[in-house]
């Protein structure tokens, strides 16, 4: 299990990594005054649903997928389950990341939320175990 909690959190630190590049590049992260709170208008509310709706989705399909593991699989077996359950996680959570930045960069302080969360989904093996279990 330590084997592949190494390349899943590997894969955890490229995704945030990679999302921490795009912000810091092109939503012109060194420039403070970008990171203020927008101004939420009848013209502008529809791009805060996308940090939301990432946020719910990417939970639901987590657990969705995560509760279809078969409690009859070996560890190994049940570990590329639920590594696939929170790849389908980060993803939503990673697009949803990009979508702000390229779409609307106006809303740029609710995808470097959305990057927070992500980065405090970091694989552990207790939260596996808690995860794992809560499903059986």
């Amino acid at each position: 299990m330590e084997q592949q909690l190494k390349v899943f959190k590997i894969i955890h630190l490229a995704l945030i990594a990679g999302l921490i590049l795009a912000y810091y590049f092109l939503g012109d992260l060194g420039n403070l005054t970008e990171l203020t709170f927008p101004t939420v208008n009848s013209k502008n509310y529809i791009y805060l649903f996308i940090p939301i709706a990432a946020f719910i989705v990417s939970n639901l399909l987590f657990k969705h997928f995560v509760s279809k593991i078969d409690n009859n699989l070996s560890v190994q077996q049940k570990l590329v389950s639920y590594q696939t359950a929170s790849i389908i996680r980060w993803a939503i959570l990673e697009g949803a990341a990009f979508l702000i930045l390229l779409i609307y960069p106006e809303f740029l302080l609710f995808g470097i939320l959305l990057i927070i969360y992500l980065a405090l989904l970091i694989p552990t093996e207790a939260r596996i175990k808690r995860d794992l279990k809560q499903f059986d």
